[in-house]
């Protein structure tokens, strides 16, 4: 490739545009901001939420019931999820499951549910177990321990 052949790119040859340069600039007196009114003040803009003195939509929306601001979290896991990872006698915890990369953080609370066949006696302790998923452990010959 030569120098002859390099393409500029024409938005590198447009000039910024100088505002208040004067009336023979053609951006002069107003600078481009026109007459008066609030948008040619220092700081006259509208924030982004200003619906032109409307009540807001976050206003205008029912509130009623309550929301919890410390609600109890968990990573849910299924016992068929389970039962392709793991091998039988396996003992299951949040911290294995952290380690072997089958769930995004230790930081919530592990609750077991029940979507799945398990075919392999797992002990599995957990946080929390849906009742048909602790049936399926313990008929597969395996242990369902909660965490006080």
């Amino acid at each position: 490739m030569l120098f002859k052949d390099l393409k500029i790119n024409a938005k590198k040859k447009t000039r910024r545009t100088r505002v208040g340069r004067g009336r023979g600039s053609g951006m002069g007196k107003t600078s481009t901001y026109g007459h008066k009114g609030q948008s040619a003040r220092s700081g006259g803009t509208k924030s982004p939420w200003f619906e032109g003195g409307q009540q807001r939509v976050v206003q205008r929306i029912p509130k009623s019931g309550f929301n919890n601001p410390f609600p109890t979290e968990y990573t849910i896991v299924n016992v068929g999820f389970l039962d392709e990872k793991f091998e039988a006698g396996a003992s299951v915890t949040r911290e294995v499951l952290y380690d072997r990369g089958l769930i995004a953080t230790k930081k919530y609370k592990l609750k077991i549910l029940s979507d799945g066949e398990l075919k392999k006696a797992l002990n599995i302790t957990a946080d929390k177990f849906s009742a048909r998923a602790a049936e399926k452990i313990t008929a597969a010959g395996g242990k369902a321990e909660t965490i006080k």
